[in-house]
């Protein structure tokens, strides 16, 4: 049983080894190892997690089990469009995946922007698992961008967005 909860400094390293287990299972076959070395070096170091957690106007959390961190999950208010919410990361453990974890970390992010009323992620777009996960929560694809990530990175994303209007 996992629990979701805010994430704090002691859950870095575990958060750390869980994105690259995760990047590994699911992009290794798109980029190749190395390239996804790279990427995790870069993006999920302790440090880069470190400053995400202490950003203001974002929320972190992880799926907690008491003895291991399942899940997480990172989002932000957008400075640059109004009234959105940008999902930056939501990342289950490959082995625990299509158990309601990832389902449970987007339930408390998309309730912690109450000023929000899209939520918007971008996805890889040969990651089938990860469109078909966002459009069952209700996303709909709206774009693509040709330079996802850091630093002109050239990778390519899906856009999605989802209202979070309360009805």
């Amino acid at each position: 049983m996992y629990f979701v909860r805010t994430a704090g400094e002691r859950d870095l390293d575990k958060v750390r080894a869980l994105l690259g287990e995760t990047w590994h299972a699911t992009y290794d076959s798109l980029y190749g190892a190395a390239k996804v070395d790279e990427i995790h070096a870069s993006w999920h170091s302790v440090a880069t997690l470190k400053t995400r957690l202490e950003k203001k106007h974002s929320e972190f959390v992880v799926a907690d089990s008491g003895k291991e961190i399942g899940g997480m999950g990172y989002a932000t208010m957008s400075t640059e469009m109004a009234k959105t919410a940008l999902l930056h990361m939501l990342y289950v453990r490959p082995s625990l995946q299509r158990q309601g974890i990832g389902r449970d970390l987007f339930a408390e992010l998309e309730t912690c922007f109450p000023d929000a009323e899209l939520m918007r992620v971008e996805v890889e777009p040969e990651n089938a698992a990860a469109i078909a996960f966002y459009e069952g929560l209700g996303f709909d694809q709206v774009g693509r961008n040709e330079n996802a990530g850091p630093k002109q990175s050239g990778m390519p994303t899906l856009v999605f967005e989802k209202s979070l209007a309360q009805h």
